[in-house]
């Protein structure tokens, strides 16, 4: 898949149930950022959830996710962006989840952490400005929080997110896999060249690991906010990917 490429959306879907959609977010925010991608699959006939994580630990944020997950009536497509990406990899192993998407999101293997898969930065990669730790919460640096997270937002979006960012826990940070989603499940990611939170590097090493459809778009680390229509592409892709799967 080429660099910004954008699957067509909408049009005739093969024959099969129309799974649903169930979104997770991230570390340092909360799940209101979806609401762009939200409005594209809505419009294109999908039912849409969102998850609002606690970020209190992986343990409680897998447990709400699952919540959402018990109230969905046919198959799911289960997104994470972020650290949501380690919350579906271990949520997604309810019966009911089809696909998993990783938007410039963590995928950890089995006894993997967050918090391992940053402990080995790559050579020459922005550094994310997380500060230390106050009380067992974390937060980024606000002054650095648009360049590193939202670089390719309109100045004053970037600095609303920071002003209204979520803490996040250490003990989700350092929370492990027990078994990993995508080695039973199809998987599909959404490279970004350009995000300074998870270097590209390690993007691509993940998607790798998971054997994932890979599609690669440039942007910031806010992919899911700033630039909705690849993010909901690729979702897209996955769904109508369970739809064949089911005939």
């Amino acid at each position: 898949m080429v660099a910004g490429a954008i699957l067509t959306t909408g049009g005739a879907h093969a024959a099969g149930a129309r799974p649903s959609v169930v979104l997770v977010h991230g570390g340092f925010v909360d799940g209101s950022g979806w609401e762009s991608v939200y409005d594209i699959l809505k419009h294109d006939g999908y039912d849409v959830s969102i998850v609002q994580n606690p970020t209190s630990s992986l343990a409680d944020d897998v447990a709400f996710t699952r919540r959402v997950l018990d109230k969905q009536s046919g198959p799911v497509v289960l997104v994470g962006h972020s650290y949501g990406g380690a919350v579906i990899t271990e949520a997604g192993n309810a019966d009911n989840v089809k696909a998993l998407v990783y938007i410039t999101a963590f995928a950890p293997d089995a006894g993997e952490s967050v918090q391992a898969l940053i402990s080995h930065p790559v050579p020459g990669a922005p550094v994310p400005p997380i500060l230390p730790p106050d009380n067992g919460w974390l937060m980024l640096d606000n002054a650095k929080f648009a360049a590193a997270f939202a670089g390719d937002l309109p100045p004053k979006k970037a600095q609303f997110m920071a002003d209204s960012q979520v803490p996040w826990n250490v003990a989700a940070l350092a929370g492990t896999i027990s078994t990993p989603a995508w080695k039973s499940k199809p998987s599909f990611y959404l490279v970004v060249d350009g995000d300074h939170m998870i270097p590209v590097e390690a993007q691509r090493a993940m998607a790798k690991r998971a054997n994932a459809t890979v599609m690669n778009t440039k942007g910031s680390h806010a992919i899911y906010v700033s630039n909705p229509k690849v993010v909901a592409a690729l979702i897209e892709q996955a769904a109508k990917h369970v739809e064949t799967a089911s005939n």
